[in-house]
């Protein structure tokens, strides 16, 4: 059985989940709204720069979650895939999707946000593997620590590995479609990779290498 893993966010998502939960926190009077919104954007853009340090990053944006309970934070979520991630699904990736799903293929998402954020999104894509980041959760609340390794950069294949291994899978013939130069470990262990709307640095590489680059944004 062929893989299809995908990364979600600026691939799948025409957006970052991830970005966009700590702007809905912001805008919904649940965090202190400059201090949050100026830590969130630095750290995107250290992201964006890959300069990000993951586990300072997690620090920051699994707070929230201890800092609630469980009831108000699914409530919160449920009201954050309606106004934020709905606007960034793409009719384009439903297609891409669905063309694997044709091929037979096992449809896997593997992206550096947690759990709790991409989980329903993996859901409404209607992907049944997701490998995300783990936010620790112990008596039913976030600790604010990280369970495992993060699924970030040399991350997503130690923890692709270990779902493999679990699995009793191979990489044969698996693609990943990326956007990000911080998913270049995990592309390069593919057959197929693509790069996906790719940033600047994720674009010339994949070029010079001949990959396949693509666009989803029409």
């Amino acid at each position: 059985m062929t893989l299809a893993i995908f990364d979600l966010d600026n691939t799948l998502l025409a957006g970052d989940s991830d970005h966009a939960w700590g702007e809905f926190l912001v805008e919904e009077g649940i965090v202190d709204a400059e201090e949050y919104r100026r830590a969130n954007d630095r750290f995107y853009q250290e992201y964006l720069n890959g300069e990000l340090d993951i586990l300072h990053y997690l620090g920051f944006a699994l707070q929230p979650l201890a800092s609630h309970n469980m009831e108000e934070l699914l409530a919160w979520r449920e009201a954050f895939m309606e106004k934020k991630v709905r606007p960034m699904m793409q009719a384009t990736a439903d297609t891409l999707l669905d063309s694997h799903r044709e091929q037979g293929h096992t449809l896997m998402i593997i992206t550096a946000t947690n759990r709790f954020v991409t989980e329903p999104i993996a859901e409404a894509l209607g992907i049944e593997h997701l490998i995300a980041t783990e936010p620790e959760l112990v008596n039913g609340r976030y600790t604010g620590e990280v369970a495992g390794t993060p699924s970030f950069q040399d991350g997503k294949v130690t923890r692709l590995d270990d779902w493999l291994n679990a699995h009793n899978r191979t990489l044969e013939g698996a693609w990943f479609y990326s956007d990000s130069h911080n998913d270049l470990p995990l592309l390069k262990k593919v057959d197929n990779p693509v790069a996906v709307d790719p940033d600047p640095t994720l674009e010339q590489y994949a070029r010079d290498a001949g990959w396949k680059v693509m666009s989803l944004r029409g």
